[in-house]
């Protein structure tokens, strides 16, 4: 049977949002490739907790609590991270979510602070991230957006904002390639886990989940957390050395990006 070595051991990675969900997936994949996590959310018990899973893996894993809105705050957490880990090779800017909802429910201000906490937390992530970057001699970035930032979907502000993210890594690829970093998105479809949003649409409303299931979904289910992370492995690794500049859909082939309808 062939084995693929994707080369990653000994790298070490920062992940923001890194305490459950897509995140500590992707600290998951990282570390069973023998990669060091640096993980970065606001709950210190969370981070506590997703420390102790990644234990039985035998790799360093770092923590720091902080809000990625607050740039000061976010430089202070990677510094530390990266001091403890003894360096950095990868960022996974993973931290999102919405602020308000579309342009007629949204209040003043949702827009900028959705903004802020996707395609603005990424971008300060990796101009913070940088320098230990390129003390390492070059690096890759993954930013996670979602399908809702390539087509029409209700939640206004988040759709803008993951487009931002998309467009982010675009640019950035084309900006950062001369230091021997490459920047790609991820862009997940509707992702099922257990405390996640979807799994909170289908406790509350069983009859709407019941038709996005059966209706935008050629496989028949919503995604899983290991898909997501698993390409985002790869996409961090020399295996990908050629990609950069990419926005790769995780989705299944997924229809429409929502069961939500605007309002």
């Amino acid at each position: 049977m062939l084995c693929v070595d994707l080369g990653l051991r000994g790298k070490r990675a920062l992940i923001t949002g890194g305490s459950r969900g897509i995140g500590l997936a992707i600290a998951r994949s990282l570390a069973a490739e023998g990669v060091a996590a640096g993980l970065i959310a606001r709950d210190p018990a969370g981070l506590t907790s997703a420390a102790g899973q990644l234990a039985s893996y035998d790799v360093p894993v770092a923590t720091a609590a902080a809000d990625v809105t607050d740039t000061a705050a976010l430089a202070t957490a990677v510094a530390d991270i990266a001091g403890t880990l003894g360096g950095l090779d990868y960022l996974v800017a993973n931290a999102g979510g919405t602020v308000g909802g579309n342009l007629t429910s949204s209040n003043a201000g949702d827009f900028t602070a959705t903004f802020e906490l996707n395609a603005g937390h990424a971008a300060e992530l990796i101009r913070a991230g940088l320098p230990h970057l390129q003390a390492a001699g070059g690096g890759a970035c993954v930013i996670i957006s979602s399908i809702t930032g390539m087509r029409p979907a209700p939640r206004t502000t988040y759709a803008v904002a993951k487009a931002a993210e998309i467009q982010l890594a675009a640019t950035a690829a084309a900006e950062l390639a001369r230091y021997g970093i490459r920047v790609n998105a991820v862009s997940p479809g509707s992702i099922m886990f257990e405390g996640g949003s979807w799994d909170r649409f289908r406790a509350e409303n069983p009859e709407a989940y019941a038709a996005f299931e059966r209706t935008e979904f050629p496989l028949g289910r919503l995604g899983r957390l290991e898909e997501v992370a698993d390409v985002v492995t790869f996409l961090l690794s020399a295996r990908a050395s050629w990609v950069t500049g990419a926005n790769i859909a995780v989705d299944g082939a997924q229809r429409y990006p929502s069961a939500r309808a605007f309002d």
